[in-house]
C-alpha cells in the first residue's frame, strides 16, 4: 500500500482539508480521493491529490 495526500483550499488559499490515505495504486487512489471530496462536498473547490512520488493525480482550480 502507498500513502497519498489530498488537499483542498478555499478561493483565498486557506486550507480546508488535508488528508492522507493508503491505496494499492494510483487508480485506486483517484477513486478514493474523488469519493472523499464528494463526501465532504469539496469536489468543486480547488483541490489536488498527490502520489508518494509527487505525481499529481487529481487537480481542480
Amino acid at each position: 500500500m502507498k500513502t497519498y495526500k489530498l488537499t483542498a483550499y478555499k478561493p483565498d488559499g486557506e486550507l480546508i482539508t488535508e488528508e492522507t490515505f493508503e491505496a494499492e495504486n494510483d487508480d485506486a487512489a483517484k477513486e478514493k480521493g474523488r469519493a472523499l471530496l464528494d463526501e465532504k462536498g469539496l469536489a468543486d473547490q480547488t483541490h489536488r491529490l498527490a502520489s508518494p512520488m509527487g505525481k499529481l493525480l487529481l487537480f481542480h482550480s
